[in-house]
């Protein structure tokens, strides 16, 4: 396991109660003294890019769930850094944000494929050592994050990918029920 920074998956254990983050995996975008910040990249919603952005409405590129708070905000993860300027380096080419008006003009224009972006309605958020608590409460795992995992097409495989870069001994973890009185 490492250490809480930007650029860190954070991996639901398989027996996490709370509803926002059974199994998802969170994208940490900011780690400091007084919280952390990040997107859940395995969420997707029903709707398009195009439904809830006004300079994009013919884009129908898929919009996610970035977890449970301030819901009415969008924000976006990219690996585009050649085309999409002042993004924050996240990791292993994995930006946030950038200018996002040259966003909107690269997708207008089909130069920006939804393969290279990904937008998210609200965000996870926690306040001081709140994150902290929940690492020794064992309430998540942590890896290093990779293109692999936060552009992955199949979000239904996020979780599963996520738990298998952990190595052999993590393996069981996946076909562990979400309730076990029900095995």
């Amino acid at each position: 396991m490492i250490d809480i920074d930007k650029g860190v998956l954070l991996i639901a254990e398989p027996f996490m109660k709370d509803k926002n983050f059974q199994r998802t995996v969170v994208l940490i975008c900011e780690h400091d003294e007084a919280g952390s910040f990040g997107m859940v990249l395995n969420k997707k919603r029903k709707e398009f890019v195009g439904n809830y952005i006004e300079f994009l409405e013919d884009c129908t590129f898929n919009i996610y769930d970035g977890g449970p708070v301030q819901r009415d905000h969008v924000h976006f993860l990219h690996r585009r850094p050649d085309i999409i300027p002042d993004g924050l380096h996240l990791s292993d080419e994995i930006y946030w944000g950038g200018d996002f008006g040259i966003v909107c003009t690269l997708i207008n224009e089909g130069a920006l494929l939804e393969k290279d972006i990904r937008f998210y309605i609200g965000y996870s958020g926690w306040g001081e050592n709140q994150l902290e608590e929940e690492m020794m409460e064992k309430s998540w795992l942590t890896i290093s994050a990779s293109n692999d995992i936060v552009f992955e097409k199949n979000t239904s495989l996020i979780w599963k990918n996520s738990i298998e870069k952990l190595g052999d001994d993590f393996r069981p973890l996946i076909n562990y029920p979400l309730d076990p009185s029900f095995n």
